[in-house]
């Protein structure tokens, strides 16, 4: 992608190029819900008190360029890590020596695990698990040798919340009119071409998930209507990507949803004698519906849990007959511990999930170094390079959690060491960075163009449904997302205020 073929892309705007272009992103995205709440630092709530306000989410004004054999090389492999998470998730034994090593040093993983425990204790009474996983990528270019490929390597896996799937679609469809009304220059004709805009069909196709799950968990058993629940956040601004989904479940599979705020879940569920989950909406308290999938956008995080009651919420849903997405155990898969446990060099563990040797090795080549912070011999060895200023600034320290703003990055990796105890080391995992090449794009964002040095990240969304000890029922791939941030920016969440919503310009790196 460093070709000089792409070096004047994107291209310089005059005035009235740039404010046709400006023009187009804004108002088509908000008559498209490619939107979010504002920030409370952005419009303060004094000044919306009912919110009714809504702004463009953060957008790139161009697709950003992507080597079309890593994209599709990150689509082809998504069913295969499908495969892989969703086998870990079965396999209690080796996941509980992965979590054992974590409870006493991570409270939030640790009160999974005995909520977890709790609910296998009375007994479990829903034997399907669904997956709307999203894994993370970026590419990599060897900066010591020039000569190299660039490849993908993957910065996560996402279980829980895999969040932007609505967006997504959006801002691809965005791109692709702005080509066809010619809010780009004519100077761009070489390289954004119609065939070269990749279509993220995220939102139908996670939509698409969870209507199977619908459909498999059978007949009402309190003769009910059946229902879906998104269990969210409140107050979210990312409202509109969940909406999307919502309305694609509804539109094209004809499935009744509703929103249910995580804090409301007691007020508002009760568990049959059987432990169906019944849902009473508050706004029509006469009809009440059977729940036949709880997809759990709030909950990934410690801060869901500022109070016990929030831990019985969770208990109360996951003791329920519906079908989770995720289960506890496919939530636990995604701690960065399984991830490192599994990339760690010359690592046994994967071929226990893929057996197929040609799938295996493809998994394989897109996993970058990672390293435990624990007492074995790679965890010494690991600690020994986050100490030092020169070798931590190759790595990034992950905690076990999900969402943005989480990390510690290059040389501040020694310095937090330092004032965490020893004994919590293990709780983090030690991940060489990747070297994405450069790449320039402009971003909108509340309303402010930046322009200059940006890095994107490519996520692709899958969906798998699977029955526990049995047989995976269903196992796709679902879209796409591109997530792109100032270069001078170490994170990348979009509703944690880092990234932009993007798509992929296709191009022969």
């Amino acid at each position: 992608m460093a070709s000089t073929q792409y070096e004047s892309y994107p291209p310089e705007l005059n005035a009235v190029e740039e404010q046709y272009l400006l023009e187009n992103v804004k108002d088509w995205s908000i008559a498209h819900g490619l939107a979010v709440r504002p920030a409370p630092s952005f419009v303060e709530p004094s000044q919306d008190p009912t919110g009714v306000l809504a702004i463009t989410a953060p957008v790139t004004l161009f697709p950003s360029l992507f080597p079309r054999r890593c994209f599709e090389e990150g689509l082809a492999i998504q069913k295969a890590y499908n495969e892989l998470y969703s086998a870990i998730a079965r396999d209690e034994e080796w996941l509980k020596e992965i979590v054992e090593e974590l409870i006493d040093i991570d409270d939030f993983v640790g009160k999974l695990w005995q909520t977890h425990l709790a609910v296998k204790k009375e007994g479990y009474v829903q034997d399907l698990s669904l997956g709307l996983f999203r894994s993370d990528y970026m590419v990599h270019t060897d900066p010591s040798n020039t000569s190299a490929t660039v490849g993908l390597k993957q910065v996560e896996f996402n279980t829980i919340a895999s969040s932007f799937g609505g967006l997504s679609s959006q801002v691809s469809n965005l791109h692709k009119h702005l080509l066809t009304i010619d809010a780009y220059p004519s100077s761009t004709a070489s390289v954004i071409k119609a065939d070269a805009l990749r279509q993220s069909k995220s939102a139908s196709s996670l939509a698409k998930g969870l209507a199977v799950a619908h459909k498999a968990y059978g007949i009402s058993r309190t003769s009910r209507p059946l229902c879906v629940l998104f269990v969210v956040q409140d107050p979210e601004r990312n409202v509109f990507d969940q909406r999307h989904l919502e309305y694609a479940l509804l539109e094209d599979s004809g499935v009744r949803s509703f929103r249910l705020p995580f804090q409301q879940t007691l007020a508002h569920t009760k568990l049959d004698s059987d432990r169906t989950l019944v849902y009473t909406p508050p706004h029509s308290p006469s009809t009440s519906y059977e729940v036949t999938t709880i997809y759990f956008r709030a909950g990934y995080s410690p801060d869901d849990y500022p109070n016990a009651e929030d831990w019985d919420s969770r208990l109360h849903l996951e003791k329920s007959r519906a079908i989770k997405c995720p289960s506890l155990l496919t939530h636990l898969a995604g701690c960065k511990k399984v991830q490192q446990v599994l990339a760690t060099p010359h690592s046994p563990h994967l071929k226990r999930f893929l057996p197929d040797e040609e799938v295996a090795s493809r998994v394989l080549a897109t996993f970058a170094p990672i390293y435990p912070l624990d007492q074995s011999q790679a965890g010494k060895e690991a600690q020994k390079l986050a100490q030092n200023l020169d070798s931590a600034s190759r790595y990034v320290l992950k905690p076990q959690r999900e969402g943005g703003g989480n990390n510690i990055y290059r040389k501040a990796i020694p310095p937090f060491l330092e004032k965490l105890p020893e004994t919590h080391w293990p709780a983090y995992i030690l991940m060489e960075m990747i070297e994405p090449p450069p790449l320039k794009n402009a971003i909108l964002r509340n309303g402010d163009l930046q322009r200059g040095g940006v890095i994107g990240e490519l996520g692709v969304y899958g969906v798998c449904l699977w029955k526990d000890g049995g047989d995976i029922l269903e196992n796709f791939e679902a879209g796409y997302l591109l997530r792109t941030k100032g270069d001078q920016s170490e994170e990348g969440g979009v509703a944690a205020g880092f990234g932009a919503v993007d798509s992929c310009c296709l191009v022969e790196s």
